[in-house]
């Protein structure tokens, strides 16, 4: 089978493209973030093993999967090729992880560029800490939006009307319990958050950890990504350094340097 578009007829209206079941496929993998065989890829899905089999052999006959020797799928190489291509022209996001890194270096504590897909907020790039602390998300990770810090900020700019539908049909409790779900708390401190220019959250994802984080808005005031320091939740509210005015000062550089704000007098 083939991965195009099926023909139209009345009959197959209903009936999920090969395009879609193989976008299903890679979205599964991007979301676990680990290779997944056939028979679990078919089983989340809710597509016929058959449809599944067939899929992934076309993939890997283009190399956009791989299978290994226990015929477990993962991402193959021809996707790789694509993403450098399409972040060489983000500049945005190229701009952002340049500043990241300079930030990383000032305080020596993990550093992370996120962004909005959906109903989830996804980890586009990351530096890491000079200490031994690490964390559950890396690069490419997708968690709900009333999770993180971030999460809250990369909505703040939507009407409050749009924010309580989002938040109602997406918001889920966290791991660790303590993560809010209301639409309505959560659709207000959006709104006053980006506002302020500074969401922090603590333990609510991730027991012990906390994040801060601060927007990059554009012209219009659409916050287009955010910058965030993770830290050990006792770090959260230190003063040496700084940690919110730092991760504050590298999201207004990234509009600065974007053309997205005025520059400060020298």
């Amino acid at each position: 089978m083939s991965v195009t578009i099926e023909e139209f007829s009345p009959k197959k209206r209903q009936r999920t493209s090969g395009i879609d079941r193989a976008l299903q496929i890679m979205d599964l993998l991007q979301q676990r973030q680990q290779a997944q065989t056939c028979y679990e890829i078919a089983h989340q899905v809710g597509a016929p093993l058959s449809t599944v089999y067939s899929i992934v052999d076309d993939l890997v006959s283009k190399s956009l999967l791989e299978r290994d020797v226990n015929g477990q799928v993962w991402f193959g190489p021809r996707l790789y090729y694509y993403g450098l291509t399409y972040s060489r022209h983000l500049d945005t996001l190229t701009i952002a992880a340049q500043e990241m890194e300079l930030l990383n270096q000032q305080c020596g504590e993990i550093v992370q560029i996120c962004g909005r897909d959906g109903d989830r907020m996804v980890v586009l790039a990351m530096a890491e800490g000079r200490d031994h602390f690490h964390v559950a998300s890396r690069v490419g990770t997708r968690i709900p939006l009333n999770w993180s810090a971030s999460g809250r900020l990369l909505v703040g700019h939507l009407p409050l009307a749009e924010r309580e539908a989002l938040f109602a049909a997406s918001a889920e409790p966290s791991p660790t319990g303590r993560a809010e779900t209301d639409p309505v708390i959560l659709a207000k401190s959006a709104g006053e958050l980006l506002a302020q220019r500074l969401s922090i959250q603590a333990g609510e994802s991730d027991f012990s950890v906390a994040c801060i984080a601060a927007p990059v808005c554009d012209a219009q005031g659409v916050c287009q990504i955010t910058v965030s320091i993770v830290v050990p939740a006792s770090k959260a509210v230190q003063r040496q350094p700084d940690l919110r005015a730092l991760v504050q000062a590298c999201a207004s550089q990234v509009e600065r340097r974007l053309g997205w704000q005025t520059p400060a007098p020298r």
